[in-house]
Parts: structure tokens; C-alpha cells; sequence
């Protein structure tokens, strides 16, 4: 019993950690696009689940979306287009390793707009994509 204890705590305390960097990460994105659009509201998941899923001719001169590499079910480990590495699951709730620290959400959001749109994604779109993640 105690050690069930011990484990529901420890999850709790995780999933607080968790929300505090995601919350922070859309926070500071949601600060950039209300210099943009002061009539700004919320993120949507919907809209990011048209960013992350829609194809583009990709940094390598191929169609690509972010499904390519990570697939549809973000609970599934993906394969890496490019090198053939896997990726283990994008969505937190099958890797709590994912979105816990705001460096490595900033770098890999940069990388990957990067590889499949070419250029860096707006505010917006991380945001729309990131709460697109973090509810799969």
C-alpha cells in the first residue's frame, strides 16, 4: 500500500511538472501572437492537427508531413525520414518523457517546421501543434 502510495504521488508530481512546462511554453507563445493579434484567444488543436498533418515539399525536395516521421497515432513510435532512426511516441501521455523541457520542445519544434515547411513555424502554428500533441 505504501509503495502504491509512493507511485501516485510521484505521478501526480510529474504530471503537475508536466503542465507547468507546457503551460509556460504556451504562454510565452500565446505573448508572441497577441503582438500579432491582440484579439487572439486560444490555441487550437484542431488547426494543429491540419498543420501536423498536411503535406509540403519538404527541406529534401520530397512531399513530407510531420505524420511522415512520427505517424498518425502519436502513441506509436515513428521511424526518421531522413537518417532511419526511430522516434520513440510524440504524445506525452505514451512517453512522459515528451514536453518537459522547454529547450528541447523549442528545438525540436524549430527542427521540424524546418524539415517539412522549410522555415521556422510561427508562434501560432507551434501552439496549435503542441496543444494538437499534447491531447493524443
Amino acid at each position: 500500500m505504501k509503495v502504491l502510495r509512493v507511485l501516485v504521488i510521484a505521478a501526480f508530481a510529474f504530471n503537475l511538472g508536466f503542465a507547468s512546462v507546457v503551460d509556460d511554453y504556451l504562454g510565452s507563445l500565446k505573448q508572441e501572437v497577441l503582438k500579432e493579434n491582440p484579439s487572439f484567444k486560444n490555441f487550437d488543436a484542431k488547426r494543429g492537427e491540419e498543420i501536423f498533418t498536411s503535406k509540403h515539399i519538404g527541406k529534401k525536395g520530397k512531399e513530407i508531413s510531420c505524420t511522415t516521421c512520427h505517424t498518425i497515432n502519436l502513441s506509436n513510435s515513428g521511424e526518421n525520414t531522413f537518417t532511419g532512426k526511430t522516434i520513440e511516441p510524440l504524445s506525452p501521455k505514451a512517453n512522459p518523457k515528451r514536453f518537459t523541457d522547454i529547450k528541447e520542445i523549442e528545438k525540436w519544434m524549430k527542427r521540424n517546421f524546418n524539415d517539412v515547411y522549410n522555415r521556422e513555424g510561427t508562434a501560432l502554428e507551434k501552439g496549435d501543434v503542441t496543444t494538437y500533441i499534447i491531447n493524443q
